[in-house]
């Protein structure tokens, strides 16, 4: 190949894979990431979910769309927005991962926002695993309902942050629950676990989120609708 030949497909194939990390250039694309990878949305949703207008959400997957990170699925009148396939949120579980080690700005603002997760003591994904072999904890999922429906760790219980206060007699005294919910930066978790150790019930959270339990192989209820 002659080296102008060369030049021009290596300037044409990199600017290919330069349009995916355009495509993730932006924190608000990122949490939308994170949101599709527990299960469909529709744009409303995805707006109401992530604070942002339903104009800015859209523009925000168009985005996300034109690198092929998402798909849209027609339902009706409504289309519903999901991960292109599972590669994608390996991804964003790699940048999220690599700004852990890489920034210590990240340790700094989860210092700062999580002042109470240190006394919490997580869980991990392993050691769930083997208590669950052992049947001696009960694990409750506080994400929405419907992110449940979606996909869930075998045996989790769904109660949602929203509606755990009233569900709390449910709840056995005698075993540890461990609460989980989207990931690792996800607060329900941490408020499902306050609530429970405030009333006298013995809890820890996941460290990990739902996806990232997938992502392992790990047993899981399958979705409703595979991403």
């Amino acid at each position: 190949m002659e080296r102008s030949v060369k030049r021009t497909f290596k300037n044409a194939l990199f600017e290919q894979f330069a349009r995916i990390g355009k495509a993730l250039a932006s924190g608000r694309r990122l949490e939308i990431l994170e949101l599709l990878a527990q299960g469909e949305r529709t744009v409303e949703e995805i707006a109401e979910q992530t604070d942002m207008s339903v104009a800015s959400a859209s523009q925000h997957l168009q985005v996300l769309k034109g690198a092929q990170l998402v798909e849209v699925r027609r339902n009706g009148l409504y289309a519903r927005y999901r991960l292109a396939d599972e590669r994608v949120f390996r991804l964003w579980q790699a940048i999220r991962e690599l700004a852990e080690v890489r920034l210590a700005d990240v340790e700094r603002v989860i210092n700062t926002f999580l002042k109470e997760r240190n006394s919490m003591s997580p869980m991990t994904a392993h050691e769930l695993l083997q208590r669950l072999q052992e049947k001696s904890v009960v694990v409750l999922d506080v994400r929405p309902a419907e992110e449940y429906f979606a996909g869930h760790i075998a045996g989790a219980r769904s109660i949602p942050l929203e509606k755990l206060k009233r569900q709390l007699q449910a709840l056995p005294k005698s075993r540890e629950i461990v609460a989980y919910c989207r990931g690792p930066y996800c607060v329900f978790a941490d408020e499902a676990v306050a609530i429970l150790q405030a009333h006298g019930l013995k809890a820890r959270r996941l460290q990990e989120g739902f996806p990232d339990w997938r992502a392992k192989g790990f047993p899981a209820e399958s979705p409703a609708v595979k991403l």
